[in-house]
């Protein structure tokens, strides 16, 4: 049992870093485009349409049912499968293919938007999509939602509120905190890392992750009950 506390503990730092990663260096290098937290593209389009857009503000909208078509694919892909981390193990073969085309296409000037650089950006969405499906699926997995933080911000809350009723002594409360510190944290690290590369390197910069979940994957040996990344 600590054995699988351990591993959910890795893979839930290793999640909602990447996911903090990804959503913030798209948001920066591309376009203002959420990746990971996708309802966040309706502000952004509903912003630039009062704004003024370009004409690029509907690209915000085809995040959306490629990100449905990514959880639905992550569906097919988890039964057919016995690893439940395999699905894990194709988020990070897309966003090493992504980080391949942005650098071939030259996705590195955050100042130009170009049609590959919402074509590396799309591919991103899908490789946050399965991870979303995999959060979905496999629940007890993780500490809880790795991309979206509103749920576990609202639970870290109500944990420091029974603090103030019960005071450290309570156990639930200790663990509470502890998920809540490395979920929210992971995530914020990650939108830290996001937005200081994706300004130096753009798009190209996805190969962190892509790299990181792959040596993740296969650089920790699986226990019987198949619960480490």
């Amino acid at each position: 049992m600590e054995e699988k506390q351990s591993n959910i503990w890795f893979v839930t730092l290793i999640l909602t870093v990447i996911a903090g990663y990804c959503d913030t260096i798209t948001f920066v290098a591309a376009d203002k485009i959420f990746s990971a937290h996708v309802t966040g593209n309706f502000i952004v389009f509903a912003y630039q349409i009062i704004k003024g857009s370009d004409g690029d503000a509907w690209i915000k909208l085809l995040t959306f049912p490629i990100f449905m078509l990514s959880v639905m694919a992550g569906g097919w892909i988890s039964a057919r499968f016995s690893n439940r981390h395999f699905l894990l193990l194709c988020e990070g073969v897309i966003l090493l293919i992504g980080s391949v085309l942005a650098y071939s296409l030259g996705c590195i000037d955050n100042g130009e938007v170009t049609w590959p650089m919402y074509l590396v950006t799309m591919i991103v969405v899908f490789a946050m999509g399965l991870q979303n499906a995999f959060g979905k699926l496999f629940a007890k997995e993780t500490y809880g939602p790795t991309t979206m933080m509103t749920g576990n911000v609202t639970q870290f809350a109500l944990d420091i509120r029974s603090f103030c009723n019960s005071g450290f002594k309570n156990a639930d409360f200790r663990a509470g905190v502890n998920k809540g510190l490395i979920t929210l944290g992971g995530f914020l690290i990650g939108c830290i890392l996001g937005a200081w590369i994706g300004q130096l390197f753009g798009l190209v910069g996805i190969l962190l992750p892509g790299v990181t979940m792959l040596i993740c994957y296969y650089g920790t040996k699986p226990d019987k009950n198949d619960a480490t990344l």
